[in-house]
């Protein structure tokens, strides 16, 4: 009887494909947001409208939200969509919003979108800036 060892045979791969930028989780958009998103467009009557989602520089915590309604798409804005709205969101500022989720809240203090953001490490009061 004959011992037979197998030959090993090892394969060296080089990758050198370019680097893939990470995923993103993205931005969630809450049923609420939807509804008054909506609300908005509507009131302004101009039907082509998108909610745009910047971050600044600014507020008591180092970083503010920003939300206004834009009618223009930019080359670095990412778009997410729910219900039939669209939200913008530049290049630059997704990593600040990654994975959060958009809703709009009615309380004593008013009416005004919020943020569930896994990024922000604190937020202030009011919950208008955050910081990472």
């Amino acid at each position: 009887m004959t011992n037979t060892t197998p030959d090993t045979v090892t394969d060296t791969v080089t990758d050198t494909a370019p680097a893939q930028p990470p995923a993103h989780e993205g931005l969630k958009i809450g049923d609420g947001a939807v509804k008054r998103i909506q609300q908005l467009i509507e009131s302004e009557g101009k039907p082509d409208l998108k909610l745009r989602i910047s971050i600044t520089g600014g507020g008591c915590s180092g970083f503010q939200y920003n939300f206004s309604l834009d009618d223009k798409r930019t080359d670095d804005d990412l778009v997410f969509e729910n219900g039939g709205i669209q939200v913008l969101v530049d290049e630059t500022s997704l990593p600040f919003v990654d994975g959060a989720v958009l809703n709009f809240s009615t309380d004593l203090m008013g009416a005004y979108f919020t943020m569930d953001n896994p990024n922000a490490d604190s937020t202030c009061g009011c919950g208008s800036s955050f910081s990472v």
